[in-house]
């Protein structure tokens, strides 16, 4: 008994110490899984000879597990056998129970994934050309309206505003460039502060001990996920960015700094960005506290460099969709994101996986003078615009220390959390707002700017679009009165369009490759879908050099997105492999009609590319929202298929003058260039028959013929195809290979008829004269050959027409495979004694 008693203490002991020492990626290796609901983690730990270190965040049967390094080699091989096995049952479908099941229960891990630490993200701050201390002018060199300054001073008395920086906080109000702000003191004047509505900062810590933010700062939301600790406090040099975008914000009203757009809700911090994490952490963060806190601030993302295109883990997207479907009682977690600084290096937030999420709003960037910044990056996934550094200032706000403020915040990673604030706002007269409605409100108070700049598009809906500015510039006072009155819109419905086969050469230059798709009344009434609100296209391109690719998106209403540009210092030899672009600026059309994505090769050099394939999404309000299932988790087998299982794609070369233009046909490529999209098997696909055309289609066709006969290296007779010149030369060199091999062909039956001939024992004719009825029951396979006519060729098809030879049905009477083949299967059929009459 006191044996018993020892072992027990000491293996309490031995808990508690390993407790205090938790494994580290420099001593484990660690691993994520899904598991069927019915599969105990404890059960796979125990299997596995692993720990179990908890769940993964908020995501039900999510769970993480570690192992010390030298046992990860034989993990791995039982997860990639499981890999592998789950494969096999998804191709066997209904058959997938002859597979059986393990012995040991691990096939209730649906999904794993070993975890690596990576430093992936970055901050938005602004370039260093923006950041220089020279470029933030003095406070006497800015020339204030004296009425307007007066009447700042006047808000700030009601309000009992009297924080020292108050009036150089141009972006609450704006007394020198008159109407550039975020108009918000008229909803403080209103009694609208933000009370009830917490803002999760996540980035790389906040200092809960200045005196700006303490007195908001809410504890249970906040989270230190780079050093496992409860205060996500700045721990290194540079651990600034989070507190500066918090006071944006939250900052209180006293006599610190400045205040916060919202001054009187709650903060909290994330910590995640000042050491490297894995997805584990990433998808834990994006969801901490998601109860509570009700947005979710993020001016970070993938490096801004003109060349990355990097997208969050299958973990991270499932949190994210978790966070808009459970979040905040089910209404959804808000997700804000800086739109990025990379404009001076052609960079686009649409290579960003976080900034073309549908469920996130990006935020450009606007100066005080109500210009674009040199640095903010424009795409068609930009939600609005908020203000930030440029015109020679930048954002006033809390800076790490007791009493410490911050006049240099700014890049995108500034408007984002302004924008942040005015919809912390917008809850706070509103909370049962969804993640949908906030984006609605945006979108429907934003405010254009340069109208005249020539980047505008009028929408279906009345709105302006611009690449460059989103829907327009964030006017607080307008979107809080807009909650007010908002109706909350119905559940989110979806459609998808098949997999649709393109396979052609990009042609250079100024001509794209257009490939259309038409989405009918029906097909959006069955898939539930009433109007749009995101649209996501998918796609497959293979390429040389990525950076001299493009592609627009040209909707049924005449919308132009531009899904991609190009990118001088994009020099990866890739192109697209199941990248997903996003569009807003299609916002409350029907989606009913020809969609055509048109690529381009931009550069005439010795870089080439191939469009292989495509599929359109479509995301909008519901037409009965009673009936509206919540999306499925994100899968890693969404965007899995083949080229044979897509559709074959209406494509045209595109010539920018006419919306839709005739089919021509699609032909193969062989050699394509180094990002395969992974396929079993190569297909050739068939061509479409054209659809009517108009006068401008016929001569868009005309103009079309006429670029593919320049482009031919033959006499002008000979067709093109409307391949290029390398495409053409293994178009006409296959033909030649046919015609040759049918030649040897012809060649070779004939020679083996003659010997026939010679060596048949029987009379010297090879067919013998029937009457009409022993032809007919030949014919018809009843009676069979009576007699042998001709040698064995004959009787080898004898009783069979051209038609049952050919056909793949089975026939009336089976026959076994023999030695040989098909061919000697139907031989040995032809000569059953019992089933021909011979004797």
């Amino acid at each position: 008994m006191r044996f018993l008693r020892a072992a027990a203490a000491c293996a309490l002991i031995c808990t508690s110490f390993a407790d205090l020492n938790p494994p580290t990626h420099d001593t484990h290796d660690f691993f994520a899984l899904h598991l069927d609901p019915s599969t105990s983690p404890e059960h796979v730990a125990r299997v596995l000879g692993a720990r179990h270190e908890g769940q993964v965040g908020e995501l039900v049967d999510h769970h993480t597990f570690s192992l010390p390094k030298e046992r990860s080699a034989e993990v791995d091989a039982l997860l990639e056998d499981l890999r592998a096995r789950r494969k096999l049952r998804r191709r066997a479908g209904d058959h997938a129970a002859v597979l059986g099941k393990r012995s040991d229960g691990l096939d209730g891990i649906l999904w794993s994934q070993k975890l690596a630490l990576k430093q992936r993200l970055q901050k938005r701050i602004p370039p260093p050309v923006e950041s220089r201390g020279s470029l933030w002018p003095s406070r006497s060199s800015v020339q204030e309206d004296p009425v307007a300054a007066q009447t700042r001073k006047d808000i700030a008395s009601t309000l009992g505003i009297t924080d020292p920086i108050f009036s150089e906080q141009w972006h609450l109000f704006n007394a020198a460039q008159l109407g550039h702000d975020l108009n918000v003191t008229g909803v403080w004047l209103e009694g609208i502060t933000g009370q009830g509505v917490t803002t999760a900062i996540v980035d790389d810590g906040l200092d809960m001990y200045s005196n700006d933010l303490k007195a908001n700062y809410y504890a249970p939301g906040s989270y230190d996920f780079n050093d496992r600790t409860e205060e996500p406090r700045p721990r290194l040099y540079d651990d600034k960015h989070g507190t500066r975008c918090a006071g944006e914000v939250a900052a209180s009203r006293n006599d610190v700094c400045g205040v916060g757009m919202a001054y009187d809700s709650k903060v909290a911090g994330i910590r995640i960005l000042s050491k490297p994490i894995n997805d584990v952490d990433e998808a834990a963060a994006v969801n901490y506290g998601f109860q509570h806190n009700d947005i979710y601030s993020c001016s970070w993302g993938p490096p801004d460099d003109g060349q990355t295109m990097d997208a969050p883990g299958i973990l991270i997207r499932r949190a994210m969709v978790n966070g808009v479907q459970k979040g905040r009682q089910g209404r959804g977690s808000i997700f804000v994101f800086a739109a990025g600084n990379g404009a001076m290096s052609d960079d686009n937030c649409n290579f960003d996986g976080y900034t073309n999420s549908i469920y996130s709003i990006t935020v450009g960037a606007i100066d005080r003078e109500g210009n674009h910044p040199s640095y903010s990056e424009s795409c068609s996934a930009q939600l609005v615009v908020a203000y930030s550094s440029g015109g020679g200032d930048a954002i006033h706000t809390t800076d790490v220390g007791p009493n410490k403020c911050n006049s240099g915040h700014g890049g995108t990673s500034a408007a984002g959390p302004l924008a942040a604030g005015a919809l912390a706002l917008a809850l706070s007269v509103r909370p049962e707002l969804t993640w949908r409605d906030a984006q609605y409100i945006l979108m429907e108070t934003a405010v254009p700017v340069h109208e005249e700049d020539g980047s505008w598009q009028v929408t279906k809906i009345g709105k302006k679009f611009s690449h460059t500015w989103g829907y327009g510039k964030v006017d607080t006072y307008s979107l809080v009165q807009k909650a007010k009155e908002w109706n909350l819109v119905k559940p989110q419905a979806w459609f998808n369009s098949p997999w649709l086969r393109v396979l052609q050469d990009i042609p250079q230059g100024d001509h794209g490759l257009a490939s259309t798709f038409e989405v009918t009344a029906d097909a959006l009434k069955k898939a539930n879908l009433a109007r749009l609100e995101h649209v996501t296209v998918t796609m497959n391109v293979n390429h040389t050099r990525r950076g001299d690719l493009s592609v627009e998106l040209r909707s049924p209403e005449g919308i132009v997105s531009h899904l991609s540009t190009a990118r001088r210092l994009d020099n990866e030899a890739a192109g697209y492999v199941d990248w997903t672009f996003m569009s807003v600026a299609h916002w409350g059309e029907s989606g009913i009609g020809n969609w055509t994505v048109v690529v381009k090769d931009l550069k005439v050099n010795e870089f080439s590319g191939v469009f292989i394939d495509w599929r359109l999404n479509l995301w909008g309000e519901a037409i009965d929202g009673s009936n509206q299932q919540l999306h499925p988790l994100p899968n890693e087998h969404d965007d899995e298929h083949t080229i044979e299982d897509a559709v074959v794609a209406t494509v045209s070369i595109d010539t920018g003058e006419t919306k839709t233009e005739p089919p021509s046909v699609p032909t193969d490529h062989i050699e394509r260039p180094v990002n395969e999209k992974p396929s079993s098997v190569e297909a050739v696909p068939t061509a479409t028959a054209p659809a009517a055309t108009t006068g401008a289609d016929e001569a868009a066709a005309s103009a079309a013929a006429e670029t593919a006969s320049s482009d031919s290296f033959l006499p002008s007779f000979f067709p093109t195809f409307g391949a290029s010149k390398r495409t053409q030369v293994w178009i006409y060199a296959s033909l030649a290979l046919i015609i040759i091999f049918c030649i040897g062909l012809g060649v070779y039956f004939f020679v083996q008829r003659r010997k026939r001939l010679r060596n048949n024992p029987h009379d010297g004719y090879e067919f013998e004269m029937i009457d009409d009825e022993e032809d007919g029951q030949a014919l018809n396979g009843q009676a069979g050959a009576k007699r042998r006519r001709g040698g064995e060729l004959y009787n080898a098809f004898a009783g069979e027409s051209d038609e049952e030879l050919l056909s793949d049905e089975e026939d009336d009477e089976p026959y076994r495979d023999r030695p040989g083949g098909e061919a000697g299967g139907l031989l040995e059929k032809s000569r059953d004694p019992e089933k021909h009459g011979e004797a």
